[in-house]
C-alpha cells in the first residue's frame, strides 16, 4: 500500500496484539490493525514498556521512534516504514507497519550489489545520531528492499552514534544526497512537525549535525568511545 494509505490504516485501524515480540530490550508488540477494508501486521511500542535509560529522558523512546519517521518522511528517502504515534490497548505508543523480510540476509553481499542504498541508511544514522543500528535493525523485503527499523535511542544531543555500518567512514557524500540534506536543512528540517516529539535542545543539534555534514560532504569518521552496538547483530 502507499504511504498515505499506510498512515490512515495505522492511525485509524483497530488493533489487536498478537504476541510479544522476542529479543527486545523494551516492550515490543506484533498487532494486527484493521480498518474494515485492510488488515496489516504492525509493531506497537507502547510509552509504558519502556526501559529506563541513563542517557535518555523516560518515556521518550516511541517519541524518538516518530521523530525518526519525520526525519525519513521530510528527506524522502522511504528507509523507515509507515509509523505513527497513537493510543493503543497498552496506552500511547509508536505503531509501525510491520516489513516481512528475510532474517538471514546478508548485509555485507547487499553492500556489494547496493552500495547507495546502505549508504543512504548509514547517513540517515548520522543525521538522527542512531546509538544502536544493529544488523538486526537492517531489513530487506521479499522485493529486495532496505527498510531500517528500531529508532528508540535517536537524536541525542551529543555525538552517540553506534553503528554496524562504518564502510563509508571519511568517503565523500554523494551528491544526490547532499542535495537533499541541503533542502532538509532550508526547511527547517521538519521542525514544526518535530516539536512535539523533540525537544529544542535536540532539534537544533539535528540541524547542527545536517549543516556539518553538508560542510564537511564526508560521511563522519568513528568518534570516541564505542562504535558498534552490542550485540551487533
Amino acid at each position: 500500500m502507499d504511504r498515505d494509505r499506510a498512515l490512515s490504516l495505522l492511525a485509524e485501524g483497530e488493533m489487536e496484539i498478537v504476541g510479544l515480540l522476542p529479543m527486545a530490550s523494551n516492550a515490543t508488540l506484533l498487532t494486527t490493525v484493521d480498518d474494515g477494508e485492510l488488515c496489516a501486521h504492525a509493531v506497537y511500542k507502547p510509552q509504558r514498556g519502556e526501559r529506563p535509560l541513563w542517557d535518555f529522558p523516560d518515556g521518550t523512546l516511541c517519541l524518538r521512534e516518530q521523530a525518526a519517521w519525520v526525519v525519513d518522511d521530510e528527506l524522502g528517502w522511504g528507509l523507515v516504514p509507515p509509523t505513527v504515534l497513537r493510543e493503543g490497548p497498552a496506552g500511547l505508543g509508536a505503531l509501525q507497519l510491520y516489513v516481512d523480510h528475510d532474517s538471514d540476509a546478508d548485509l555485507q553481499a547487499y553492500l556489494d550489489e547496493h552500495p547507495g542504498e546502505l549508504a543512504r541508511l548509514a547517513l540517515f544514522d548520522h543525521v538522527i545520531n542512531n546509538a544502536d543500528r544493529k544488523g538486526g535493525h537492517c531489513l530487506l523485503d521479499p522485493d529486495g528492499r532496505l527498510w531500517g527499523v528500531d529508532h528508540g535511542v535517536t537524536f541525542h544531543t551529543e555525538p552517540k552514534v553506534r553503528t554496524v555500518i562504518w564502510a563509508f567512514a571519511s568517503d565523500p557524500i554523494p551528491d544526490a544526497l547532499l542535495a537533499d540534506l541541503e533542502a532538509f536543512h532550508d526547511r527547517g528540517a521538519g521542525s514544526d512537525r518535530l516539536a512535539e516529539l523533540l525537544t529544542q535542545a535536540e532539534i537544533d543539534a539535528l540541524l547542527d549535525r545536517v549543516r556539518t555534514l553538508i560542510v564537511t560532504r564526508r560521511f563522519p569518521l568513528p568518534g570516541p568511545g564505542p562504535q558498534v552496538p552490542w550485540p551487533p547483530w
